[in-house]
């Protein structure tokens, strides 16, 4: 009787695996993957914080693809990336605190000052803006290439590399600093 049952089970969980035909973002395994590489400065002690929780790994595995991944298929969220509505305080390279909440679609940061600028995602253009004042106004799309096209104070577009060197580029394109030499 008992191995009926299990039978049942067993084909009832394959059904539901194979139908939901998901891949799904595997946040809760990424979480964790993400806090274990900045756990502690060293990587050598991260690589034994890891041996050490390695099981939990396989567990949230699990969990993504039996679970999370399938909710986040059918309702399209996941329930351990839902942060929206919660707010935290970032401290700023200025060393002033600024308050960030998490929307639906991207971010409200509220600076000390009480002025507020929110950062806008569009899924559709694959883009991020800022809205400040009532003015919408892009900042960058991602490329299907892997680069992104960044949007100057000036209107004008550039395409950079996703690293060090492309974020050089946009900041030497945004410097409004002249030099004058004279003998």
């Amino acid at each position: 009787m008992k191995a009926k049952y299990l039978k049942i089970s067993a084909i009832l969980l394959a059904a539901t695996m194979l139908s939901t035909s998901c891949v799904g973002s595997f946040s809760l395994f990424n979480k964790l993957a993400s806090w274990n590489k900045t756990a502690t400065k060293s990587k050598f002690l991260n690589e034994i914080i890891f041996l050490v929780i390695s099981p939990a790994y396989g567990i949230c595995a699990v969990a993504d693809y039996l679970v999370l991944n399938t909710i986040e298929f059918w309702s399209g969220s996941n329930p351990v990336t839902a942060n929206i509505g919660k707010t935290v305080n970032v401290l700023g390279s200025d060393g002033n605190y600024y308050a960030v909440k998490t929307l639906e679609d991207g971010y409200e940061i509220t600076q000390p000052n009480g002025d507020m600028l929110r950062l806008v995602y569009n899924a559709t253009e694959n883009s991020w803006s800022k809205l400040e004042d009532g003015v919408m106004t892009e900042l960058f799309r991602f490329n299907e290439d892997g680069t992104v096209k960044a949007t100057l104070p000036t209107g004008e577009q550039m395409d950079v590399a996703l690293n060090d060197f492309g974020v050089a580029q946009v900041k030497d394109a945004m410097s409004t600093t002249t030099y004058w030499a004279m003998r």
